[in-house]
């Protein structure tokens, strides 16, 4: 049951994470810790070692996602450039302040977090009708950096704050998904080797682990949603956007409310 449940979570985070642009964590961090919970492992380390793993597994998804996006020309890479030092630098700091604190608290800021994002962009105001020619470099260093820190607080990817912020710049949706999962691959890469790095010496972990992430569970995963990534990237492009926008807010929305009352 556990590895079907694998399964399942790989192909819906990977199809999520193509259409949404953000990199599958939504999904599968709530599947990893109810996984993790009924494998026993210890009750101390499972939001962690949920965070940790999800994050590997974004390493995975979004590379998948992103190559597809690209071939659709929905990545703008000037703007993924422009952000990636701040994305990188807040990824190890995101990391650090995870490990600071116990899976309680985790658990309360990511739902208050994600409830927050879902109602923004359900009622916040329309952005500008066209791309913004400014984009200035001295925004997207900082606003790379809050992305990079939050995500890998919560093993989210970057979609979470990316997507919102992007769409306020003006851009198009479409290209507003496209570049949201290419940020979510250094945001991932960054935070699973900080996790690696700064836990590899526990001694709580349970076997196959390197450091806070679960091997077994990540290659699964990961497995199911490079394949779904792409089929999810392919439908993001054949959507209306408020339709997208607003399938995004509600899943946000559904998984604050699990993380925050239950």
């Amino acid at each position: 049951m556990i590895i079907i449940t694998y399964i399942v979570a790989g192909a819906l985070a990977g199809f999520i994470a193509g259409l949404l642009g953000v990199g599958g964590g939504i999904i599968m961090v709530p599947v990893f810790v109810f996984c993790f919970t009924a494998q026993k492992f210890d009750p101390n380390i499972v939001m962690h070692m949920a965070i940790a793993s999800s994050l590997a597994c974004i390493v995975f998804t979004s590379l998948s996602s992103t190559l597809k996006h690209h071939l659709l020309g929905s990545v703008d890479w000037s703007v993924l450039r422009k952000t990636l030092p701040g994305i990188v630098f807040g990824s190890v700091v995101g990391v650090l302040l995870a490990l600071s604190l116990d899976g309680d608290q985790l658990r309360l800021l990511l739902g208050c977090f994600v409830l927050f994002v879902a109602l923004k962009m359900a009622f916040g105001a329309a952005p500008p009708s066209e791309i913004s020619e400014r984009l200035p470099k001295r925004l997207m260093l900082p606003a790379g950096t809050v992305i990079g820190s939050v995500s890998a607080l919560f093993g989210i990817g970057g979609g979470t704050l990316s997507v919102p912020f992007f769409y306020r710049l003006g851009m198009p949706m479409g290209r507003v998904v496209g570049t949201a999962a290419a940020c979510g691959f250094p945001i991932a890469l960054a935070g699973a080797i900080a996790n690696i790095v700064f836990t590899l010496d526990s001694t709580t972990t349970p076997e196959y682990s390197w450091g806070y992430v679960y091997l077994p569970a990540v290659l699964i995963v990961s497995a199911c949603s490079i394949i779904f990534a792409r089929i999810g990237a392919q439908t993001a492009q054949r959507i209306n956007a408020d339709v997208l926008k607003k399938l995004f807010s509600i899943c946000l929305f559904c998984v604050g409310v699990k993380f925050v009352f239950f």
